[in-house]
């Protein structure tokens, strides 16, 4: 597969064109932000821990009848994924209260919530993608109301596969952002599944195991990522 030109550079990721218009190479960076970018710095090795971490959850979702864009690994930062035109909303799942969440309605960090809550913000950087509700998309009209039902259907079921998964090495999945796209007139999952999107907790002690160390300066960031990395490749 030959690498092309540059399509798209984000904070996290770069994505590639090839010689197949169908497929896109996406290539992970060490490059880490935090507060809409206001926080900058470089986490070592972590292109390869999200990538390799991506590649084995996504194998892990198709598994369980889950689409997405990934194809195959093609090298230790890299990944061959299909050409979505991604939807600019991101579906937020969380099971766990923390983080904005609790800055936002006054709640106490750690209350299991009964049932998840998913929410939606509008993908803009320059907007600091803010919180929307269904009307807002509809509005705005990025997607329809079928598509909004295919995509939080897809969430809350992806929540329930890696909820096990993850128990299963004895770690709690706090929450964790998604993106989907289109292809060929078929909505499906899209982006990263990675610390950097998701937020876990060790059973037991609740010791945070994602970009949360790199936000709040609680240290041994390269050394969680890896870690992460190697907990989900030794059960994958």
């Amino acid at each position: 597969m030959e690498k092309g030109k540059v399509l798209y550079e984000g904070k996290a990721k770069i994505l590639y064109q090839t010689d197949d218009p169908d497929l896109l190479l996406q290539y992970f960076k060490d490059d880490a932000t935090a507060f809409d970018g206001i926080k900058k710095g470089t986490i070592v090795g972590k292109g390869v821990a999200n990538n390799k971490i991506s590649c084995n959850l996504f194998d892990l979702l198709k598994q369980h009848g889950i689409d997405s864009h990934f194809v195959r690994k093609l090298s230790d930062n890299e990944m061959l994924v299909k050409n979505v035109s991604i939807i600019p909303v991101e579906v937020v799942v969380r099971n766990i209260s923390t983080g904005s969440l609790c800055k936002r309605y006054g709640l106490d960090e750690g209350i299991v919530f009964e049932t998840p809550i998913v929410e939606l913000y509008y993908k803009d950087d320059a907007l600091h993608d803010p919180l929307m509700n269904d009307d807002h998309v509809m509005a705005m009209e990025l997607a329809t109301r079928e598509e909004l039902a295919i995509m939080r259907e897809q969430a809350l079921k992806i929540n329930k596969i890696l909820q096990e998964f993850f128990d299963s090495i004895d770690i709690k999945l706090v929450d964790f952002k998604l993106e989907f796209g289109r292809f060929k007139e078929r909505i499906i999952l899209a982006d990263e599944i990675s610390p950097d999107t998701c937020r876990f907790w060790e059973k037991g002690t609740n010791r945070k195991l994602d970009k949360d160390r790199f936000r709040q300066d609680l240290g041994d960031v390269e050394k969680t990522y890896n870690e992460m990395m190697n907990r989900i490749g030794r059960k994958l």
